[in-house]
């Protein structure tokens, strides 16, 4: 009787302790998954492009910093951070009207994707006062022939404010060497703070500068937004084309 009890106990035991195996297995499973999700993401889409550029400038790949640097922005534009695809949908409505004005001031096509990163994902006026399609300034929206006051603001016109923006970008253009990337990067941060940031250790390469955080990841957001609206599936965006509207439809977006 004595035996049989203590057997009955062994294998109580023994259940107990493979039972608290399995679930420090499990949790130890499931919390490995969630930390190596987004490094599983970067290793998956290191075969996927390494042909990165802007305005034909090509980014520099090669270096780790750089590299990491592009993937973790496409990460943040992937579809499982967005969760929509208000992106596509904004790309496919303002477009046709930006492309041809860019052409007609000599601002390379690449520049059209500014909008999406300004606004495509908010809207309204910023806390630092900047507002539209191209997020202008009331005073820098002024000094590029837009009207800005208590009755009016065409910095929410997209032609208007897109024909101002081309002048900007024009002017920040020849501010810096005549480099598209870094007028770009001046967009956002301003001349002043990119001309600074230029040294001889960098020779003007906007991917090796240091600048703050914000314009230091600009020129990737660009970038990031350009391959997931030209390659919408490698990121995880699926039949967003259905909810394109007709191109009469394009007429009335201002």
């Amino acid at each position: 009787m004595i035996k049989k009890h203590l057997v009955t106990c062994s294998v109580i035991l023994v259940s107990v302790v493979i039972l608290k195996l399995f679930v420090c297995s499990t949790t130890e499973r499931k919390s490995a998954m969630k930390s190596t999700r987004f490094v599983g993401y970067l290793a998956a889409r290191t075969e996927v492009n390494e042909g990165y550029n802007f305005a034909d400038e090509s980014m520099p790949v090669a270096n780790k910093s750089v590299n990491r640097k592009i993937k973790v922005s496409l990460w943040r534009h992937s579809y499982n951070r967005v969760g929509s695809v208000v992106l596509h949908r904004k790309a496919s409505e303002i477009f046709p009207i930006i492309e041809p004005i860019l052409k007609v001031y000599g601002i390379p096509e690449d520049f059209k994707y500014i909008p999406l990163v300004e606004s495509g994902l908010k809207s309204g006026t910023s806390p630092k006062g900047a507002a539209g399609w191209w997020q202008f300034m009331p005073q820098t929206a002024r000094d590029y022939g837009l009207k800005v006051n208590s009755s009016k603001d065409e910095r929410l016109n997209l032609r208007k404010s897109t024909i101002a923006a081309c002048k900007y970008l024009r002017d920040l253009y020849g501010e810096l060497n005549n480099n598209w990337t870094l007028a770009a990067a001046a967009y956002n941060g301003g001349s002043p703070r990119v001309r600074h940031a230029i040294n001889r250790q960098n020779r003007g390469n906007y991917y090796l500068m240091h600048l703050n955080r914000e314009t230091a990841s600009y020129v990737y957001k660009l970038i990031a937004m350009k391959e997931v609206i030209k390659k919408p599936t490698e990121y995880g965006y699926h039949n967003v084309y259905v909810s394109y509207p007709q191109p009469a439809e394009l007429l009335a977006v201002n």
